[in-house]
C-alpha cells in the first residue's frame, strides 16, 4: 500500500482525519509547517499524543515532512521530495486559511489559492495522479434554493474573500488532469459530536465567544437579541452544522473505497439548525457554564457595546444568513449507513460547553517530550541512507507511539546496513514494536528474544528472514 500525502494535519479537520485514516490502516506522510517555537515534528507529535491519550493505545506514526504550502515546491528538502516521489501515490489536501477579510499577508488567497498552485505543480513534478480535495459547501456564495453537488461556478455572487479563495482553488484543481479527483464540500464545521472538542472559533463559535467575553457585564439574553438584530436575522434562518468527527469518518470512508472516488460530495446535514435555537443554546450555555455570567438583565447601556458587536461580526455577516439547501445525493448514495448526526439541543450544549469551560483557550496543549526519539537513535548508528546495497534484503520497520516512525531497513549478513523513511510494499518482511519497547531494548532492559516471546515485537515474513532480523536487532541494540 502506498502513502497519502496529507496537508492540514494540525488543524481541526486534519487531526481528526489523521486518526480516522491511521485506524483504517492507511500510510500517511504529512506536510507540517514549523513554528517559531516548535519543529514540524514537535507540532505533529502534539496531535498524536492527544489521540493516543484519548484512545489508550499507540498509533502508527506517519512520516513527518517539514514544509509550507505557500512556498514553491512546498518548501521541502530534496530528501523529502525523493521520499514522496518514491512512496506517495495520492494527495489529501485539507490545509487552508479560514480568513474572512484579506489580511496584510494576503490571506486567505496566499494559502488557499497560492498553496493550491504550489501543490498542483508539485504533484506534476513527482508524478502524483490521485487527488482528494477538501473544499467548502459555501463556494455557492449568496445563492438560494437547492445547491447541486455537480455545480461549481455559475457566476454566483460570493459573500467574502474566504468563499472567493476556495472557489478559485476548487476551479484550479478541477482544471488539472488527475486520473482521479474527489472533492469534499463540508458545511459549517463544529466540534466533536460526543465530546465537543474543537480548536477553532469560526461559524457557530463567533456569537458564543462574543457572549463569553461580555457575559460578566451584559446579560446574555439582551446581547443575543441585539446581536441578531444587528445582523438582520429573524431567527427562522437555518445554519447547516456538521460535527468534525462525522466529517472525518465520512471522508475517511470515501478515501478507503476507490469505487467512490472521482465524485463531489456535499458533507452537510439534512436538517439545519434554526438561528433562534442557536440563540437559545448560547444563552443556556453561558448561564450554565460561565462562572461569572449575569443571570438577569442589568442597567448597562447596550449601545456602548454595539460597536464591538458590529466590528467583531460584520466581516462574518454574509456567513450568518439563511443557508441554502445543499443537495447530498452523492453522499447519501455512497454512505447510506453513515448519516450526519442531527445537531439537537443536547449536542449543541456539548459543543458550546467545551470552549466556555476552557475560557476559549483552544490551541494550548501541554507539550510533552518524547520518552525516546527512535529516529535520532537510528541516525546515531550511521546507517546508510537509501536502499541501494547489493545483496541486501529489505524489511519494513514500524515503531508506534511517541518518538516512533516508519522505515525500511536493509539486512545484510545479519546486520542492519541501510535505512529509508517510509514503508515498502506489503510483500517484504515486517517488524513492529512500540517506542517504549524500543527504548527498553536500547537501554539494555529488555532482550530481543524476550520481547518477541512476550509479543512486544511482532515479526512477519519467512522463517529465515525472521531469524536474520532477530540477529540483526540483537546486534543493533547491543552497541
Amino acid at each position: 500500500m502506498g502513502y497519502f500525502l496529507l496537508t492540514g494535519s494540525t488543524g481541526l479537520v486534519g487531526r481528526y482525519l489523521v486518526r480516522e485514516l491511521l485506524e483504517s490502516g492507511h500510510n500517511l506522510a504529512v506536510v507540517v509547517r514549523a513554528s517559531k517555537l516548535e519543529t514540524a515534528s514537535e507540532r505533529f507529535d502534539a496531535v498524536m499524543r492527544y489521540w493516543e491519550a484519548e484512545l489508550g493505545y499507540a498509533l502508527p506514526r506517519p512520516v513527518v515532512l517539514d514544509g509550507n504550502l505557500t512556498t514553491p515546491g512546498l518548501g521541502l528538502s530534496d530528501e523529502d521530495r525523493r521520499c514522496i516521489a518514491t512512496h506517495c501515490n495520492g494527495v489529501i489536501h485539507v490545509g487552508a486559511s479560514m480568513v474572512f477579510r484579506e489580511d496584510q499577508h494576503g490571506e486567505p488567497f496566499r494559502t488557499n489559492v497560492g498553496g493550491m498552485e504550489n501543490m498542483l505543480q508539485f504533484c506534476r513534478e513527482v508524478g502524483i495522479r490521485r487527488f482528494h480535495h477538501v473544499s467548502t459547501a459555501y463556494i455557492c456564495g449568496l445563492r438560494n434554493g437547492r445547491i447541486l453537488e455537480s455545480e461549481v461556478d455559475l457566476g454566483q455572487e460570493l459573500g467574502n474573500v474566504y468563499e472567493q479563495s476556495k472557489l478559485r482553488a476548487e476551479k484550479l484543481v478541477r482544471e488539472a488532469d488527475f486520473d482521479s479527483l474527489t472533492v469534499y464540500r463540508p458545511a459549517s464545521v463544529v466540534g466533536d459530536y460526543h465530546t465537543g472538542f474543537v480548536t477553532t472559533t469560526h461559524g457557530f463559535y463567533l456569537p458564543l465567544q462574543l457572549a463569553h467575553i461580555v457575559a460578566d457585564k451584559i446579560y446574555v439574553g439582551d446581547m443575543n437579541e441585539r446581536f441578531m438584530g444587528l445582523l438582520g436575522l429573524a431567527g427562522n434562518e437555518g445554519k447547516n452544522l456538521v460535527p468534525v468527527d462525522w466529517l472525518a469518518k465520512t471522508i475517511g470512508s470515501i478515501v478507503s473505497s476507490p469505487g467512490l472516488h472521482n465524485q463531489t460530495y456535499h458533507l452537510a446535514s439534512p436538517k439545519p439548525v434554526a438561528v433562534a435555537t442557536i440563540q437559545r443554546i448560547i444563552q443556556q450555555a453561558i448561564e450554565t457554564y460561565h462562572p461569572k455570567a449575569l443571570r438577569a438583565p442589568g442597567n448597562v447601556d447596550l449601545s456602548t457595546y454595539e460597536s464591538l458587536f458590529h466590528e467583531y461580526m460584520k466581516v462574518y455577516q454574509s456567513h450568518w444568513r439563511d443557508d441554502p439547501k445543499f443537495d447530498i445525493t452523492n453522499t447519501v448514495t455512497a454512505l447510506p449507513e453513515l448519516p450526519c448526526p442531527l445537531m439537537d439541543e443536547a449536542a449543541l450544549m456539548r459543543i458550546a460547553r467545551f470552549p466556555i469551560e476552557r475560557n476559549f483557550n483552544l490551541t494550548s496543549f501541554k507539550r510533552l517530550e518524547p520518552a525516546f526519539d527512535v529516529a535520532q537513535s537510528l541516525r546515531a548508528k550511521s546507517l546508510k541512507q537509501g536502499l541501494q546495497v547489493p545483496g541486501a534484503r529489505s524489511c519494513n520497520f514500524l515503531v508506534n507511539g511517541p518518538g516512533g516512525g516508519q522505515w525500511q531497513i536493509l539486512l545484510n549478513d545479519d546486520q542492519l546496513s541501510g535505512i529509508e523513511r517510509g514503508l515498502g510494499n506489503q510483500e517484504v518482511n515486517k517488524c513492529t514494536m512500540n517506542s517504549a519497547t524500543f527504548c527498553l531494548l536500547r537501554n539494555g532492559k529488555l532482550t530481543v528474544s524476550d520481547s518477541i516471546s512476550a509479543g512486544r515485537i511482532v515479526l512477519e515474513g519467512n522463517a529465515q528472514d525472521r531469524k536474520s532480523l532477530t540477529t540483526a536487532l540483537e546486534k543493533f541494540v547491543s552497541v
